[in-house]
């Protein structure tokens, strides 16, 4: 298990921020959390890290400039908004970073870019390059053009799937709170701080289900989720008190502030990694219980005689989810096979597909090697 000690080595580190960071209840810039954002990311920068900044705040800019009454609750005022707070966001960003002689970039990401492998390979060259050239990336999701099918809903998950796309050694999310607590602390008061989380527990996600300040769209639900992606791949997260005094340095250097999540000991890389977190499933396959263990505990690949039902259309190559007989996501694949073949061969032996579709090309609906457990 991964110490807190061993966070000094951290060199490529993704840093997050929420909007209850950046702005005040209002809205408005908190320019003094700014000014010490950036001092505390120079400070690691100039310690010979790679830093990435993930920052919301451009929606809650926005209601400030124009004084905007409340939480907006359509895609296009949250866009309009957007657009008017990014710049403004941005521009202070500079101005700090620039005060201690570092160079920031704007990246704007939506979920495509994460859904097709080649925008994924081109979006990781730039960031890595952007990091080679001493840069500090500052990225957000693009609100301007998001929509339902390619928004992100959360820079929480943002945060995870760019430390995955990165290689990143440690990822900080910074929020309102501690950490992750046995329970609501706002509703109980003999909730207890979870200084090290090894294992995301079902009873965790039923007391994270509610929402952060109200010009946020995540919640500890949410941070829960950006801290599997990250525990998956390999990834150790920290949730700590934006409030804190040299919060970022701090947690580097190994004090225990916030909950630490530990990352599991045979992370899922590379390819699988994509296929993981960074595709969207155009579909889903239910399997029997024989079929789920073959592929949990003996690493194998799905065979059509696992198969028991197929939600949704989709083609030969994309990415579906494996469902368990109790409805559970277990992993993610790219199939070998249409929808419609898979339906007419699902619970027959690989030795049938041939008379049943005329031809075979594959013996696997998912071979392991496109096979990424979740």
């Amino acid at each position: 298990m991964i110490q807190r000690e061993k966070l000094r080595d951290c060199h490529r580190v993704v840093i997050k921020v929420g909007t209850s960071t950046v702005t005040h209840d209002s809205g408005k810039l908190n320019l003094l959390r700014l000014e010490n954002l950036a001092r505390e990311m120079s400070d690691l920068h100039s310690d010979d890290r790679n830093v990435s900044l993930i920052s919301s705040g451009a929606v809650g800019a926005g209601v400030g400039k124009i004084h905007f009454p409340d939480r907006p609750k359509t895609i296009p005022e949250k866009q309009a908004l957007a657009a008017i707070g990014q710049g403004r966001l941005m521009h202070m960003y500079e101005k700090f970073f620039s005060e201690y002689g570092k160079t920031v970039a704007q990246v704007l990401l939506t979920r495509d870019v994460f859904a097709n492998r080649l925008r994924y390979l081109n979006a990781r060259h730039t960031l890595l390059t952007l990091l080679d050239f001493g840069v500090i990336p500052i990225i957000n999701e693009n609100d301007t053009v998001a929509v339902d099918e390619i928004k992100f809903g959360d820079n929480d998950t943002l945060s995870a799937l760019v430390a995955c796309l990165i290689d990143a050694d440690l990822l900080i999310i910074l929020s309102d709170i501690d950490g992750l607590y046995s329970d609501d602390p706002r509703t109980n008061p003999d909730a207890q701080l979870l200084p090290v989380v090894s294992e995301i527990t079902n009873n965790m996600i039923a007391h994270s289900r509610s929402r952060g300040s109200k010009l946020s769209s995540g919640g500890m639900f949410t941070k829960l989720t950006a801290a599997k992606i990250a525990m998956t791949s390999g990834i150790p997260m920290v949730i700590a008190n934006n409030k804190e005094q040299n919060v970022l340095r701090r947690i580097v250097a190994g004090e225990s502030l916030g909950t630490l999540f530990v990352p599991s000991r045979e992370p899922v890389q590379g390819r699988k990694q994509w296929i993981a977190f960074g595709s969207s499933p155009h579909g889903s396959i239910v399997i029997d219980q024989g079929a789920v263990e073959a592929i949990l505990k003996r690493g194998k690949s799905l065979l059509p005689s696992g198969v028991v039902e197929v939600e949704g259309g989709f083609s030969r190559g994309d990415v579906v989810s494996i469902i368990s007989p109790e409805g559970s996501e277990i992993a993610r694949g790219m199939v070998n096979f249409s929808a419609d073949e898979i339906s007419v061969i699902a619970g027959h032996h690989t030795d049938e597909i041939g008379e049943l579709l005329g031809s075979i090309d594959y013996d696997e609906v998912v071979h392991r090697n496109n096979l990424a457990l979740i």
